[in-house]
């Protein structure tokens, strides 16, 4: 059996998705050196909703380059952060 992984919830004062889309970004690009956050899982969810959750980034997994870094609903395809 394996440890459990943790998971951080960051509440913020944000009051539109895409704002915090945008802090989920901004927070990846200063914080992407840190190898154990794992940004291709990140999600927002409202307040009160914590059940529901908005994935940030599309996270197919990529052959050999990782996952897909680019928006949840990109056009095109898919590209290593």
């Amino acid at each position: 059996m394996t440890e459990p992984h943790w998971i951080i919830h960051l509440p913020t004062t944000l009051r539109r998705v895409d704002d915090a889309a945008a802090l989920a970004m901004a927070l990846r690009h200063s914080l992407g050196h840190v190898l154990a956050i794992d940004f291709g899982e990140t999600t927002l969810s409202e307040e009160d909703r914590q059940f529901l959750r908005t994935r940030v980034w599309c996270d197919a997994r990529l052959d050999g380059t990782g996952r897909c870094g680019r928006p949840v609903d990109h056009d095109g395809q898919c590209l290593a952060p």
